[in-house]
C-alpha cells in the first residue's frame, strides 16, 4: 500500500471513530441519567432509565428504538410494551430528573437562609428538601416516582444550609444560637 491509501484509510477510520464517539457523548447527554415519566397504565409517575446502547444507536441517521434499562415498576412489570417510550422519545429534556428539579428550584428562595437558588450544581453542591416535619432530605434518599409529591409538599434547602443543618443536628453541643441584631 502507498503512504496515501494508508493515510485516507487512517483518516477516515479516525473520521468514523470520532463521529461515533461524538454520537455516544450527544445519547448521555440526551437520555442519560433518571428520567420521570407517566407510566400509561396506571397514569403514575414513574423512575425509568433508558437502555444506553439502543440510546446510542438511535442517535444514529435511519434508526429508532429506545429500550429502557431500568424501571420503577420492575421487576413485576419487566414485560410491559415500555410505551412511556414516547414521553421520553417527544421531549427528553422534560423527563429527564435533573431539569425537573432545576426547573423547580429556579425562581426559588432556601428555606433557612431566603437566598434566592442561582444554577444548580448536581455534581457536588446538591440542593436538599426540607419535609413538612421540618427534617431535611437528600435527593439520593428520594424516589423517583415519588419526585412530584416531593416537589408540592417540600421545601428548598440551599446546599450550605444542608451542610450547616445537618452540623447542627448531628453536633448540637457544638452549636450555639445568637440571636440576629438588626441595625
Amino acid at each position: 500500500m502507498t503512504n496515501v491509501v494508508v493515510l485516507t484509510l487512517g483518516t477516515a477510520l479516525l473520521l468514523i471513530g470520532l463521529y461515533f464517539f461524538v454520537t455516544v457523548i450527544r445519547s448521555k447527554l440526551k437520555f442519560g441519567g433518571k428520567m420521570l415519566v407517566t407510566c400509561p397504565e396506571t397514569q403514575e409517575a414513574v423512575g425509568v432509565k433508558v437502555d444506553g446502547k439502543s440510546a446510542t444507536l438511535s442517535m444514529l441517521p435511519g434508526q429508532t428504538g429506545l429500550h429502557l434499562s431500568e424501571c420503577t415498576r420492575w421487576p413485576e412489570r419487566q414485560d410491559c410494551g415500555q410505551t412511556c417510550l414516547a414521553q421520553i422519545e417527544n421531549s427528553p429534556d422534560a423527563c429527564m430528573v435533573r431539569n425537573v428539579l432545576a426547573d423547580w428550584y429556579r425562581n426559588k428562595a432556601c428555606v433557612y437562609c431566603r437566598n434566592p437558588f442561582g444554577e444548580s450544581h448536581w455534581h457536588d453542591h446538591k440542593p436538599a428538601v426540607r419535609n413538612a416535619d421540618g427534617d431535611i432530605v437528600e435527593w439520593a434518599d428520594i424516589p423517583v416516582e415519588t419526585l412530584p409529591q416531593v416537589l408540592e409538599t417540600h421545601s428548598p434547602v440551599c446546599w450550605n444550609c444542608l451542610v450547616a443543618e445537618n452540623f447542627r443536628k448531628q453536633h448540637p453541643d457544638l452549636v450555639t444560637d445568637r440571636p440576629v441584631h438588626h441595625h
